[in-house]
């Protein structure tokens, strides 16, 4: 998997954080809260949308009178604590970060989670703190599929996308590592589980856990 690679780019939640019950937790709160009624389509429509466009999408669609300013910071407030105190990294990631860092591979998180939360989870597990480069979909004009924040976290770190591989845990992150021209290993995650046959179309690696890596035993699936 990591053959003629030379920089490992990570999305954060679900993937390298354990952390989409925080926000199962908040769209339950936050509708409450707001009267709102989801749609079936919900996941779907917001599926990859950066931090501001999903804030866009819940001002519009459910007709909120409030900036989308104001929604985020909102939503800061409802999530800090749990990102401060209770996000953990999914099963194997620290050790995997810290052989990464070992053999001298590059690293980044491309989240389109908000700097608030993600600079709070770095601060929580010290290893996140050795990461090359942390850039979220604030930081590009599009949010995934498109490559943008891919392709720019591969310039900062001075590597071509083919020297890139990817995790991610959703299909439009999955599709944006593949637009960038990169590989990408699929993560399984509850939140996910049921995009499985989906996320393994898309991907060229499935894991349940970072530890097959070490041991090889990750799902090949071109």
């Amino acid at each position: 998997m990591l053959q003629g690679k030379k920089a490992v780019l990570f999305d954060l939640d679900g993937t390298l954080a354990d952390s989409m019950w925080v926000w199962t937790d908040i769209d339950r709160k936050y509708g409450e809260k707001y009267g709102i009624c989801f749609p079936d389509t919900f996941h779907q429509d917001i599926e990859g949308k950066s931090f501001y466009e999903t804030a866009v999408y819940f001002r519009d669609r459910f007709a909120l009178a409030k900036t989308a300013e104001e929604i985020m910071e909102e939503w800061n407030e409802m999530a800090l604590e749990a990102y401060r105190t209770r996000v953990p990294l999914k099963d194997g990631a620290r050790e995997f970060l810290l052989y990464l860092r070992e053999h001298h591979f590059q690293t980044a998180i491309c989240t389109s989670n908000s700097r608030m939360l993600v600079d709070a989870l770095c601060q929580a597990v010290p290893v996140l703190g050795h990461i090359d480069c942390i850039l979220t979909s604030g930081d590009v004009k599009a949010g995934k599929p498109a490559p943008d924040i891919y392709l720019k976290s591969a310039r900062l770190l001075g590597v071509k996308p083919e020297e890139c591989l990817v995790f991610e845990d959703i299909p439009q992150g999955i599709q944006a590592g593949r637009n960038a021209g990169m590989e990408v290993c699929a993560v399984e995650d509850d939140f996910s589980r049921d995009l499985a046959s989906q996320k393994k179309k898309l991907a060229q690696y499935y894991i349940k856990s970072f530890r097959q890596i070490a041991n090889q035993t990750y799902e090949i699936l071109k």
